[in-house]
Parts: structure tokens; sequence; C-alpha cells
């Protein structure tokens, strides 16, 4: 008979559709790989940043306005999510006893934006380093060979004083992260991380519903239409024309 691998929660669980539907719910799971998931991604963004800052002043397009526009809003991703991140672990919800969880509503948050700002971001940087990311030599053998390498050093060289070597480490660095196949699988997990495009989405309406969030919004809403009837005001804070 061949080995057939059981994991160790099957066992525990087995038989118990209570236990089983309760787990993702009852163990603050959600809570706990939202926390890591959007942390993970705002230290992934302050690289990018960084790196994409450093390949726009390689190619002396940082002096541009348009690219200057661009840089700020990948910043701005990256202030977003590490707000996030910032939130979950410091406005944390009461869980068993003294123990905590990070709050879900920006955990919920990371989860809807998070796959929808990767693509944007990589979009931007091949709008903004366009064919500097592919105007490249083939093989780090070329430097070793002198006429080529000559031709590196006049024609591949950087702007601000920076030699052609650097900025071709700089702008291979930045093909790996969104140009190549690597690049590529990186786009597909960022869109998936937490689940698919309608389930997160749908779960964050149902929490909301859950958790009386949703409700209180209306509430807010119908004190406002409380406010006037189709004669007017109907209390005294305001006054009639």
């Amino acid at each position: 008979m061949e080995n057939v691998f059981i994991p160790w929660e099957d066992v525990f669980i087995y038989r118990d559709p209570a236990r089983v539907m309760s787990f993702f719910p009852g163990t603050g799971f959600i809570h706990g790989a939202m926390f890591q998931g959007c942390t993970r991604y705002a230290v992934k963004l302050d690289f990018i940043a960084g790196l994409l800052a450093k390949a726009l002043r390689a190619t002396g397009g940082d002096e541009a306005r348009g690219n200057q526009v661009l840089l700020g809003e990948v910043l701005a991703w990256r202030h977003l999510f590490w707000s996030l991140s910032d939130s979950m672990a410091n406005n944390p919800q009461p869980w068993n006893g003294d123990a905590v969880l990070p709050d879900l509503t920006a955990a919920h948050a990371y989860r809807v934006f998070g796959p929808e700002s990767w693509p944007r971001i990589r979009d931007i940087v091949q709008k903004t380093v366009t064919s500097s990311l592919i105007y490249l030599p083939s093989s780090v053998r070329d430097f070793a060979n002198p006429a080529i390498n000559e031709l590196l050093r006049r024609y591949v060289r950087g702007s601000h004083d920076i030699g052609h070597i650097e900025r071709i480490k700089i702008m291979k660095l930045l093909w790996d992260a969104v140009g190549t196949e690597f690049a590529g699988r990186h786009e597909l997990y960022e869109r998936n991380y937490s689940g698919g495009c309608d389930d997160v989405r749908a779960q964050i309406l149902t929490g909301a519903q859950r958790g009386g969030h949703l409700r209180e919004m209306e509430a807010m809403v119908e004190q406002c239409m409380a406010d006037y009837d189709a004669n007017g005001w109907t209390g005294s804070t305001w006054v009639d024309p």
C-alpha cells in the first residue's frame, strides 16, 4: 500500500463540521495573515520606490515633471500600505482573554487595494523608465571584452556621473522586478494573494453587515435626511430661506 500523507489538522477535526467551519474565523487566521501580508508588501514597495528613484536618476528622467508626479504616486501607495500595517498593529481588536488581534478593517482594505496597486506600480515603472529597461547588454561577459566594454562605457553611461556598470546594474535589477518571467509571477501572486477579486470584496460587505458598521453608515444618512422634508428644514438647526 502506498504511503498517504494526512495533514494533522484533518485528523483532529475529522467528522466535526462545526469545528471545520469555525477554524478560519475562530483562530484569528485572517487577522494575522493579512497583517503579515500587508507589512511584507509595504517593505516590497519601499524597495521598488527606491529602485525606481535610482533608475530615474540614472537615466536623467528624475528632472521630468511627469516622472516626478508618477514617482510621487508610487510613494503614496507605499505610504498607504504602511499606514494600514500601522493601523492593524496600533488598533487591535479584543480576542480571547488578554489576547488581541490585528485590526480587521485595515486588513480588509489591504486585501482589496493590494491587488489593484501592483499592476499600477508596474505600469508606472514601464512608463517612466521606458526603453532603458531593455537597452542593456545581454551578458556580464561583455564587460570583459575591451572593445564592447568601451562602447558600453560611452553609450550606456548614466546621468549624474553614474558609470555604465552602475547604471546597467540598476536597470537589470529593475527589469528583474517588473519585466521578466519572475516579475510576471510576482504580479500574479500579488493579484491573488489573499483570495479572488470578487470574494475579498464580498467578505468585506458581509463583515460590515454582521458587525453593524454598514447599519451605522446608513443611520448617518437617515439622520441627514431627517433634517428636511418636502417643505424644508424640520428642525431649528438650519434657517429656511
